[in-house]
């Protein structure tokens, strides 16, 4: 733990930073290797959360195989706070959480799952709680002593504050904590944190909200394709601890058919993008925890190389999406955005590979392999869907 001088000295350079030069890079904290994989509870349930919620959640992470399959952080986003108390310690909604943070995290933990948890840079958080704003060595502390191993850091009600400042003031707080903690930027893309993030943060988000749909706009939400688009050229700033965060899941949210919701997993693994899952996993069918627990497409996301995928082709409603795995391999998404059944193909030359070499293919999502290939391949790509391959010399 760094004595308080230290966390002093960081709050300084923070604050003189925000009428100056930016501040200085925080040691690198080495969380997040690979993208983290967990849930959160705003999608599905937004304001409506409690502690009986959270453990169910917790529970089903485990029976339905998502555990297993990687995925580690339960998350509580906005609307769990109450009021702080008369030393100004955050403290949850008693109501709500009647048994205090620190029974929950401990049971959360006694599941084999990390403890994540919300709080915002502004005066009060998107749900009309109260906020960090000078609080931010105080909550760190507070979530420490919770347990706590992931923030989420929204942007709400932030005033005039300098985005990168602001978290980086959070950012040195957490690492004064004395806890390891993924912090976990919501800042909406609005300054181009990618270019920024990595020297505050774990993973930043690239864009507003995403809603439940293949495509469009509402308000200040935005459809998988219309995210998708976002990311394209972002593949320079994502690494191994830092990457970039297009948003949570919603696969089996009922916004989207099974095909859709296989293409959004599909292309946020090639993304190497957080796998935060938004859904009811208690509830969830079949369907959905197939997505959820395909492990080879994710390991595609989590594979240690920490590259993030590069759309090679576009033509028209057909696309070729790339990514380099360890070891030579490529991951490669065929992705049909239109209303009808297309034949999608890509040259090996596409990949970063001679024509002449012979490779194995192998399709992730029927789980078999399809053959010794050379120079080209092709395969038929349903409407909205993608045809998800890993290639290997």
């Amino acid at each position: 733990m760094v004595s308080c001088l230290a966390a002093f000295s960081l709050l300084t350079a923070a604050q003189v930073a925000r009428a100056d030069d930016p501040p200085p890079p925080l040691n690198d904290d080495g969380l997040a290797r690979t993208p983290p994989m967990g849930w959160n509870s705003w999608n599905k349930f937004a304001c409506n959360v409690d502690e009986a919620l959270i453990r169910k959640t917790a529970d089903a992470m485990v029976s339905s195989g998502m555990r297993e399959a990687g995925y580690q952080y339960v998350v509580i986003d906005d609307c769990w706070h109450g009021a702080r108390d008369a030393h100004g310690d955050i403290q949850p909604d008693a109501k709500r959480f009647p048994s205090g943070m620190k029974a929950l995290g401990d049971y959360i933990h006694a599941k084999g799952l990390k403890f994540g948890i919300y709080s915002d840079a502004g005066l009060k958080t998107c749900g009309g709680r109260p906020g960090s704003w000078g609080h931010e060595y105080q909550d760190a502390k507070q979530y420490a002593a919770w347990g706590v191993d992931y923030l989420k850091y929204d942007w709400c009600m932030a005033g005039t504050q300098d985005a990168r400042s602001a978290y980086y003031i959070m950012s040195s707080a957490l690492q004064a904590s004395g806890r390891d903690i993924v912090l976990s930027i919501c800042e909406w893309g609005t300054s181009k944190p990618w270019l920024w993030a990595d020297k505050v943060g774990n993973l930043w988000r690239t864009t507003g909200d995403i809603y439940d749909k293949w495509e469009g706009v509402r308000d200040y939400s935005s459809g998988v394709m219309n995210i998708v688009d976002k990311q394209a050229e972002l593949y320079p700033y994502a690494r191994p601890g830092h990457w970039n965060d297009p948003d949570m899941l919603e696969v089996g949210n009922g916004g989207m058919t099974t095909e859709e919701y296989r293409s959004h997993f599909s292309l946020w693994a090639m993304l190497a993008a957080p796998l935060i899952a938004g859904n009811d996993i208690a509830g969830m069918d079949a369907p959905t925890k197939a997505i959820l627990t395909n492990r080879e497409v994710i390991a595609v996301d989590q594979d240690p190389l920490g590259q993030q995928a590069r759309r090679v082709s576009k033509e028209g409603e057909l696309e070729v999406w790339v990514r380099p795995l360890q070891g030579g391999g490529r991951a490669v998404v065929l992705l049909n955005r239109g209303a009808a059944p297309a034949q999608v193909g890509f040259d090996w030359t596409q990949m970063d590979y001679p024509a002449t070499l012979k490779a194995k293919v192998r399709d992730l999502w029927a789980g078999k392999d399809v053959g010794v290939h050379a120079g080209r391949y092709e395969a038929t790509a349903a409407s909205h869907g993608v045809v998800m391959l890993k290639v290997q010399p």
